[in-house]
């Protein structure tokens, strides 16, 4: 269809344009949505009880409106699940999206509004597109289809019988415009698919058909099912089934742990990889430079953003930071408030900017998921850094891994206990164990003072479990599939313990 590529590449240009004016003029297109946001939202039971019409600066709007966590929102968030209209947000509220714990069993129910959607969710994967084609002249991205693993649908158990409920991947599929559904593969009916198994059965066997030109998703899900098109086909390589295969849109979860796989994977080693930051509370922001990881935040989806130093996040009272006033390779924790509703709403992720002015940063990790037992502070970014070299020194490769304190005993100190999933082994575990542990004190000060001399704790426990132990897990606790996530850190022992203890599965697929 001819028309619709001269379509896009119209648009492109005009978003190009849009996306250089917010990168020169931040601050001022953040108080522009902040300014629509508070007009928009005045007379809503939200809007009324914290006198949004009354707030004319940045700073009576902190003043007036509190940080909220998802337990304060809730008792909003259920009237607008019985099917109360006006609470949080004036449109009407057609979808609630499933955003499932990392670390435990409960989920909470976020509401996406039509603008949440048109604005934010779609505008960002509009923008994905047009940054790259911005950056490849030569693409030919336009000429095949998109292959997206997406959430599945779910049957609606709210009050509202009319909400739609599922993963927000789902919901933006299952609203994507004609020219969109044309150019992604595979279809609704199969993307819906609540069984993962059969799901993963039946997309390989479409997309294998497709002239398939780019992939997006979590690099979990994409590698389950490029292993399963693999043994099918009895193929090694990508381009054996996708020769026009160009681009992985990768998100959900971080790639360093993943890529050795796609580049096993990869026979010329062309494949792009660019990174998207895309949540079920928002979609916040795109690698934009081929050369750079760093993310640009993207500040015109009529989201507001503030921050919080992430020593200071577990404080009643913590300082907050306007966009203009944080600093560099400083760790901060998002505070958003956004065009559904979420009003000063505590994510959870840590972020690190790289560069002001523009803005850009990288995922640092998520304020519960982080080791600090024993005050070593370690982030998600430092284990996965750490476990890459310990990876290169020792040729191995690694599917999945998490890792939890192990405590002090009468006779012993305590020390970090790592479960990891290999695709290729390492020779001698001891050996990745040291270069695991030596990285991490070279990269992170507090880990290093506490290892010191074995000072406060020492040389970390890694356990080798079989193929197939993570996604064990995954199957028993309904969670294959959609924005489902492994824990990578975690101060509670829970999660490794029931590892020790899943009996490996090889999916029949």
């Amino acid at each position: 269809m001819p028309l619709i590529d001269s379509l896009g590449n119209w648009y492109i240009k005009k978003r190009l344009y849009q996306i250089d004016h917010f990168k020169k003029h931040p601050e001022e297109v953040q108080l522009k949505g902040l300014k629509y946001l508070l007009n928009t939202a005045r007379n809503t039971v939200y809007g009324k009880k914290y006198k949004f019409d009354s707030i004319i600066s940045l700073r009576e709007f902190q003043e007036q409106v509190p940080i909220s966590s998802y337990e304060d929102l809730l008792p909003y968030i259920n009237r607008t699940i019985k099917g109360e209209n006006n609470v949080l947000w004036p449109s009407k509220i057609r979808s609630f999206a499933k955003s499932s714990g990392t670390t435990s069993d409960t989920c909470k129910i976020l509401p996406v509004s039509d603008e949440g959607l048109q604005d934010c969710h779609y505008q960002g994967g509009r923008d994905m597109l047009a940054l790259y084609m911005g950056n490849y002249e030569g693409s030919q991205l336009f000429s095949g289809k998109n292959l997206s693993i997406g959430g599945s649908q779910e049957s609606s158990s709210l009050e509202n019988s009319n909400a739609y409920v599922g993963n927000i991947s789902a919901i933006v599929m299952k609203n994507l415009p004609f020219w969109a559904q044309y150019k992604r593969t595979p279809g609704l009916e199969i993307t819906m698919m609540e069984s993962w198994e059969e799901k993963i059965k039946k997309m390989a066997r479409v997309t294998t058909t497709q002239d398939v030109t780019s992939m997006a998703g979590s690099p979990m899900w994409v590698i389950l099912l490029l292993q399963h098109i693999f043994n099918e086909k009895k193929v090694n390589y990508m381009q054996e089934i996708w020769p026009n295969l160009e681009v992985f849109f990768h998100g959900s979860v971080s790639f360093l742990p993943y890529r050795p796989l796609f580049e096993l994977m990869d026979q010329d080693k062309k494949m792009r990889y660019l990174e998207v930051y895309n949540a079920t509370e928002g979609f916040f922001g795109l690698q934009d430079t081929a050369n750079d990881p760093s993310l640009l935040l993207m500040l015109n989806y009529n989201i507001f953003y503030e921050f919080i130093a992430v020593e200071d996040f577990l404080k009643e009272n913590p300082k907050v930071y306007a966009l203009e006033e944080v600093e560099l390779h400083k760790n901060y924790t998002i505070i958003i408030s956004t065009n559904s509703g979420l009003w000063r709403y505590k994510i959870g992720d840590t972020i690190r900017f790289t560069e002001l002015r523009p803005y850009r940063f990288i995922i640092s990790g998520r304020t519960k998921h982080c080791l600090n037992t024993f005050g070593e502070d370690l982030f998600i970014e430092h284990a996965e850094k750490a476990l890459a070299v310990a990876c290169e020194e020792t040729e191995a490769i690694i599917e999945n891994y998490t890792a939890a304190p192990k405590h002090y005993e009468s006779k012993t100190k305590g020390r970090h206990e790592w479960v990891i999933e290999f695709v290729k082994a390492p020779l001698d575990l001891k050996d990745f164990t040291q270069a695991l542990d030596r990285e991490l004190c070279r990269i992170n000060d507090d880990y290093r003072s506490k290892r010191e001399n074995n000072a406060a704790i020492e040389e970390p426990l890694v356990h080798k479990v079989s193929a197939g132990t993570f996604y064990g897990w995954l199957k028993n606790k309904n969670k294959l599939g959609g924005q489902h996530k492994i824990p990578r850190l975690s101060n509670n022992r829970e999660f490794l313990e029931e590892l020790l203890k899943v009996k490996p599965f090889t999916p029949s697929i």
